[in-house]
């Protein structure tokens, strides 16, 4: 048949690339009719059939549904499926069997014969005739040789449609062979991409590994922010309504305030009234707190009293963990200190008491105070040895309270700084050339000793010169009667400021200072600066002679504490030993004793006229912040309550006039 030429023409393609058998057998005569379908193939495009023309009772026939009415089944053609070349021809079978079936289905379809898979109908008819009915059985034959007759005109007719559409095929496979080429060269640009996207495809199944363990927390943190979103919108509702709450409560202010808007002006008007009414009882309540001052420094000067200053140090950069609980301060009272501690009760019952330990100065000064604020409270009192008193200052404490720092400042001395000694000096020599001007002409004479291990050193000589003996000595005459003074002891005139500055710098560095477990900058040994002023008026025919004595007392330490052995051990002692000595004389001045024991140490000795005898005396004790010292803060405190009662009398000024 010329279905056998064409599979021939086909056959040199059947080593081109296999089409998809799905896409092979279900080609059908609809696909053939209609203009839109397409071969398909396996990812690349396939070329369009062209449409066959049949006639109308052929193309309106389904092929598979008129083999089946006849009995036969549909087999393709050729061993090899999925070619191009070899598909064709088998959907030309199809179709010419389905063509045949067509006209013997009438017949054969509606009596139910089952037909064979590979060939015509059977003739079988549903009653054998006997073999004497010879013309039933020409009757039959010619029956049959009629419907073959018609079947072969329909199929000769089949057969030059299928020759007219085998050329259009022809033509349609050389278009087809070259499409074949074009989209095999694009079939292996594909296969190219293709690798390309399988190598992306692996790294996004990685990342999407990756992303799936991700996904949980993700998943869970989306969750708890949804759960958030809801609150917060819960939240925005009660908010909106608060807020709309609020706006009403906003404007009903707004009415109030717009009638209170009037008064305002007249109360501005009254206030700046009752400001100015305020200046002026502020300006009264300052001249009367300076006239109470005064008035309290008569007092204490009438009283003959020794008068307190109690300064508590700041904590340093070492100290900040500690607190400052244990010690307490009263705002509207500045001459009030408390100290607290918690104890075991005395009931039991594992409860504790807290201890209070009041004591009460003529001024307390807390960690914030300044060298300026500290110095205010004495300025009085040193411009009194210009006026010819004899005025004696000087600080006591426990080691590392503070007290070097307030009688002398830090190492480098700035204006803030500078500690009572010096801003002294500067005083004295401001009012001196203040008083020039009414006649008074001063002389100064300068000195700075120490008292080491009950040991007199003359700070403003060179080590050299060390070996000399220092004794205090009394001296009695009718100018000065029982004036004390030191042999050997060097006495430098002084006319400036700078001129005493750098003697207090060679004492300072002269003097004897050690380390210990407590203070880094221990001072072991008492120093005693001394400046004797002598005045005259000749305009007056006056004269005056005092006493300038600031004194810095070591301070006491616990040897637990201090850990101090050899030297150190001794220099303890020696401070331990002078310091009691220093109270036990307190102590029989304010029992009024009539024996008191200056001579028992050199440092009583030397502060006997600033305690017993014609001297306005000030001590600043100095109490450390840390409540690991509690016990020697409270004995300090108690020991300055002994001095604040102890009456020395009133001093008397050392003033002259000249016949």
């Amino acid at each position: 048949m010329d279905n056998v030429d064409v599979r021939e023409e086909f056959q040199p393609q059947g080593k081109k690339r296999r089409l998809q058998d799905d896409n092979t057998e279900n080609i059908n005569v609809a696909a053939v009719n209609n203009k839109s379908m397409s071969l398909q193939r396996s990812r690349l495009p396939q070329p369009s059939l062209r449409r066959i023309q049949m006639p109308p009772a052929v193309a309106s026939t389904n092929p598979a549904g008129a083999v089946k009415k006849a009995g036969c089944s549909i087999v393709p053609l050729g061993s090899s499926r999925g070619r191009l070349a070899q598909s064709i021809p088998s959907r030309m079978m199809k179709i010419r069997v389905a063509a045949v079936a067509k006209d013997a289905a009438p017949s054969t379809a509606a009596k139910g014969v089952p037909q064979s898979v590979k060939c015509a109908p059977s003739a079988a008819v549903a009653k054998r005739r006997p073999a004497w009915d010879v013309k039933g059985k020409l009757d039959d034959t010619k029956k049959q040789l009629s419907d073959c007759t018609g079947k072969l005109q329909v199929a000769e007719l089949q057969r030059k449609q299928f020759q007219q559409s085998s050329d259009v095929l022809g033509k349609s496979l050389s278009h087809a062979t070259s499409r074949v080429k074009e989209l095999e060269d694009k079939l292996r640009t594909a296969e190219s991409q293709l690798q390309s996207r399988e190598s992306e495809l692996g790294q996004l199944r990685h990342d999407n590994t990756a992303l799936q363990k991700v996904l949980p927390l993700r998943e869970a943190e989306i969750s708890s922010l949804t759960t958030e979103v809801q609150e917060l919108s819960t939240t925005l509702k009660d908010t909106k309504s608060t807020l709309v709450y609020a706006q009403q409560q906003l404007d009903h202010t707004q009415q109030q305030l717009d009638q209170k808007a009037a008064c305002v002006d007249e109360q501005h008007k009254l206030i700046g009234s009752l400001e100015e009414q305020l200046q002026h009882m502020e300006q009264a309540l300052t001249n009367a707190e300076q006239e109470r001052r005064r008035l309290h420094n008569v007092v204490q000067e009438l009283k003959g009293n020794i008068r307190v200053i109690c300064r508590v140090r700041p904590l340093l950069d070492g100290e900040r963990h500690n607190d400052m609980m244990h010690i307490q301060f009263l705002p509207s009272d500045e001459k009030v200190i408390t100290l607290t501690k918690e104890q075991e009760s005395h009931t039991g019952n594992n409860r504790k008491e807290v201890v209070k330990h009041n004591f009460s100065f003529d001024h307390v000064l807390q960690p914030v105070a300044k060298q300026e604020k500290v110095f205010e409270d004495i300025s009085q009192l040193v411009q009194s040895a210009l006026d010819g008193y004899n005025v004696c200052i000087f600080a006591y404490g426990q080691t590392g309270s503070g007290k070097t720092y307030t009688m002398e400042g830090p190492d480098e001395l700035t204006c803030d700084t500078k500690g009572m000694i010096p801003r002294a000096v500067d005083q004295i020599f401001v009012t001196a050339r203040r008083l020039e001007t009414m006649g008074w002409m001063y002389k100064f004479t300068a000195s700075f000793l120490e008292i080491y291990n009950e040991t007199i050193r003359d700070l403003l000589v060179t080590r050299s010169q060390k070996a000399v003996v220092y004794e205090i000595k009394q001296r009695g005459n009718q100018s000065h009667p029982e004036q004390l003074y030191v042999t050997n002891l060097k006495y430098v005139t002084v006319g400036t400021v700078e001129e005493v500055n750098k003697l207090i710098a060679t004492a300072k560095s002269n003097r004897s200072v050690a380390k210990t477990a407590v203070n880094h900058k221990s001072s072991r040994s008492h120093s005693v600066f001394q400046l004797q002023i002598d005045g005259s008026n000749t305009a007056k025919g006056l004269t005056c002679r005092s006493t300038l004595c600031l004194v810095d007392l070591a301070g006491s330490e616990r040897l637990d504490k201090s850990c101090s052995t050899g030297e150190r051990l001794r220099e303890a002692q020696a401070i331990n030993t002078s310091l009691s000595w220093l109270g036990l004389v307190i102590q029989s001045l304010s029992n009024k004793e009539a024996h008191i024991p200056y001579r028992n140490s050199k440092l009583t000795l030397l502060l006997q006229n600033s305690l017993g005898g014609n001297s306005k005396t000030l001590m600043f004790v100095n109490v450390s912040p840390l409540e690991e010292d509690f016990h020697e803060s409270l004995n300090t405190l108690r020991f300055a309550s002994q001095v604040n009662e102890c009456n020395i009398g009133t001093a008397q000024m050392n003033r002259k006039r000249v016949l």
